[in-house]
């Protein structure tokens, strides 16, 4: 009798401690789950803030280069296209293609010595090159985060609490491919 209620104490213990640390795994989980959701936000209103800079710069551009309608059109429609994405994987690859719009434009200002000195452009570049660093941080922060929470979610015993819990994988923050290499804009037609 002795011996049997030790070993139902000692079972009751294990139970405890793995109740305790699923317990645990989970909280964690949860907040690591929070963070990432949190530092997307931050991207989202960077992205936002840029969005809304962008209508200013296009028409303070237009009235100087009105022959360059493709450029200033792939603009509104890259920015429309952020502004309609659903889900995070639409919004990075809609971000990828604004940015791409947005250097497109910025090589067509460099055509207008005189629209590179209307202090009204001026402004408008100095903030959207200050929101293009908040970007810049905001998605390295939410990278980091995304890092953090998908190796929680990868190791024991975590990994069981996120595969019962139904945690899955983040995807991370990545530029388009061939956003490394300098946009071509022909002025020749």
């Amino acid at each position: 009798m002795k011996n049997g209620l030790i070993a139902l104490g000692a079972v009751f213990v294990i139970f405890l401690l793995l109740f305790a640390s699923a317990f645990g795994s989970y909280n964690t989980l949860v907040a690591l789950d929070e963070q990432v959701n949190n530092s997307w936000s931050q991207v989202e209103n960077q992205l936002q803030r840029r969005a809304d800079l962008i209508p200013n710069l296009v028409e303070t551009v237009k009235g100087y280069s009105i022959h360059e309608k493709d450029v200033i059109q792939s603009v509104a429609d890259a920015r429309a296209k952020l502004g309609g994405a659903g889900n995070v994987d639409d919004k990075i690859s809609a971000e990828n293609e604004l940015t791409s719009a947005l250097a497109r434009l910025l090589v067509v200002v460099e055509k207008y010595p005189e629209l590179k000195a209307d202090a009204n452009f001026r402004q408008l570049a100095d903030e959207l090159a200050g929101t293009e660093n908040r970007i810049s941080l905001a998605r390295k922060d939410y990278n980091d985060f995304v890092q953090v929470y998908n190796s929680k979610i990868r190791v024991f015993p975590s990994a069981l609490v996120a595969g019962l819990m139904g945690f899955e994988k983040k995807a991370y923050f990545e530029a388009a491919p061939g956003t490394e290499n300098v946009p071509i804009v022909d002025f020749s037609s």
